[in-house]
């Protein structure tokens, strides 16, 4: 595991955003710029720096590939929406991908300011770049089977930047990611993975996947059913990784409170099944 000590997260950082003008800082991402600079690192830690709530994102598990985000300030995102969004306010943000009628809507709830789509049209590739509230939104695209064999770009990998934090869904990813993908993408500290093993890719591959993005937290979803769960939890702690499995239904996280070692962490979804 690569170290970043406080001090040269901090210069890199500055040196960074120097490059950035200010009316230009809200379409840059820390992300891809951290991971550039430090492609060894693993986790960067905020060093002697109380875990306050008002810094944590939340986390909530809606079902099948639907979670919930929650900025400090209000901001809320949907993944992969479907036509429900769980409990709560209207997310400002949904995000979605068309693999299956279970990670879209043609009809989604009017009242939500911005609708995105993760595949692209006449040919042209999805590419967003959405600054929200203190939530930057943007996407990294993968070509996905289909009835036709395959279609190019049709599955994107959604990135969500909160509080320094590097959030990402993997959508219904298909294949193993090129270089030029991860780069794109950059340092994920939180990735949602789906981990049916069949539908999207077999377990193992899946993992190299969340390893070559150097995640701190993985949170499984796209399961179908308690069994394949199950199989999935048995065979990562069987490979010596950490599995946890919280009794709350949210995870709230931030940059100082990241696990010192890569952690799957199982939440329940809330609407009552996967």
């Amino acid at each position: 595991m690569g170290w970043i000590p406080l001090r040269s997260f901090v210069v890199a950082c500055a040196g960074l955003m120097a490059l950035v003008s200010t009316e230009a800082s809200a379409q840059f991402s820390n992300c891809q710029a951290i991971a550039s600079a430090f492609p060894e690192a693993r986790l960067i830690r905020v060093a002697n720096d109380i875990p306050r709530p008002e810094h944590s994102v939340e986390i909530r598990y809606i079902g099948h590939s639907t979670f919930r985000i929650t900025a400090p300030d209000g901001t809320t995102i949907a993944t992969d929406y479907a036509g429900s969004a769980g409990a709560g306010p209207t997310p400002d943000v949904a995000t979605m991908n068309h693999a299956h009628t279970s990670h879209f809507t043609n009809f989604p709830d009017p009242a939500i300011p911005h609708v995105l789509k993760g595949w692209g049209e006449n040919g042209v590739p999805a590419q967003h770049m959405l600054q929200v509230g203190e939530v930057l939104v943007r996407n990294v695209t993968t070509d996905i089977r289909s009835y036709m064999g395959f279609e190019a770009n049709g599955n994107s990998i959604f990135i969500y930047e909160i509080q320094g934090l590097c959030i990402g869904h993997l959508g219904h990813l298909h294949q193993p990611l090129s270089d030029a993908q991860v780069a794109e993408i950059g340092r994920l500290d939180v990735v949602f993975v789906p981990v049916d093993g069949t539908y999207t890719m077999d377990q193992s591959a899946m993992m190299e996947v969340v390893s070559r993005l150097r995640s701190s937290i993985a949170i499984p979803m796209h399961w179908f059913g308690q069994y394949t769960l199950a199989e999935f939890v048995n065979r990562t702690r069987a490979d010596g990784l950490i599995i946890s499995m919280p009794s709350d239904p949210v995870l709230r996280v931030s940059l100082n409170t990241l696990p010192e070692r890569p952690t799957f962490v199982v939440l329940q979804p809330t609407y009552g099944g996967e």
